[in-house]
């Protein structure tokens, strides 16, 4: 592996956002890249995730500033309802772009 290789991958490394290292926390934020908002019941199908580990993962992205939640009641019945920050869709897309540099450089060895 020359210099340059390896600069690379370990740059690629430096921009994995550790946040994201999270299999349910990657989950939630692909899913909100792709929808203006879900629900805490969606998101808790979709990911198959229990009540608390879904919760307690919301509440790292959301003290991250990587999602806002607006909270309402519907049939007088509280939903929360999740959406992706700019701050989350860009260390998404950064997160994103890290794993495809490694996997594109993995590929030409």
């Amino acid at each position: 592996m020359s210099g340059d290789e390896s600069t690379g991958i370990k740059d690629a490394l430096n921009n994995l956002n550790k946040l994201l290292g999270h299999r349910t926390r990657l989950g939630i934020c692909v899913l909100l890249a792709r929808h203006t908002a879900l629900s805490f019941s969606r998101l808790k199908e979709l990911l198959e995730e229990t009540d608390g580990s879904l919760g307690a993962q919301l509440r790292k992205l959301e003290d991250e500033g990587f999602i806002s939640v607006k909270k309402e009641f519907r049939n007088r019945k509280p939903v929360s309802w999740y959406s992706l920050t700019e701050t989350g869709q860009v260390g998404l897309e950064r997160h994103l772009d890290a794993l495809t540099q490694l996997i594109n450089r993995e590929k030409l060895t």
